[in-house]
């Protein structure tokens, strides 16, 4: 049976069901540990910004924690060496060490497809 705007209901139906199969963009909330203004915390800072700006702009929230200004935050999260970056969601959760410089880890770490994959 058609409808006035000329496509019938299984049509419709076929429609809807493809677009609740798209993928919803997941949202990433990430936190980073750092030790105040030290060069590598600075480069860390920068990196997952630059990151997070390019591929997941509107879908991330990223916090910043200078583990001098906040050291209650040390213990809970297990961090032993800075920077660290701590992906929460989406799970699953994973920590990656260092400043950040390495691009594809960084990109497998988060679980960020390549553009060119």
């Amino acid at each position: 049976m058609k409808r006035k705007s000329g496509r019938t209901h299984d049509e419709v139906e076929a429609f809807e069901a493809a677009l609740s199969r798209q993928p919803v963009a997941e949202r990433y909330v990430l936190s980073l540990f750092v030790t105040g203004s030290t060069p590598g915390s600075l480069r860390a800072i920068r990196n997952i910004r630059a990151l997070c700006e390019e591929r997941l702009h509107g879908r991330y929230e990223l916090k910043v924690i200078d583990i001098y200004q906040h050291p209650e935050q040390v213990k809970p999260e297990q961090i032993v060496v800075t920077p660290t970056l701590i992906k929460k969601l989406p799970l699953p959760l994973r920590k990656l060490i260092g400043d950040l410089s390495n691009r594809d880890r960084l990109l497998f770490g988060l679980d960020i497809v390549p553009k060119n994959a």
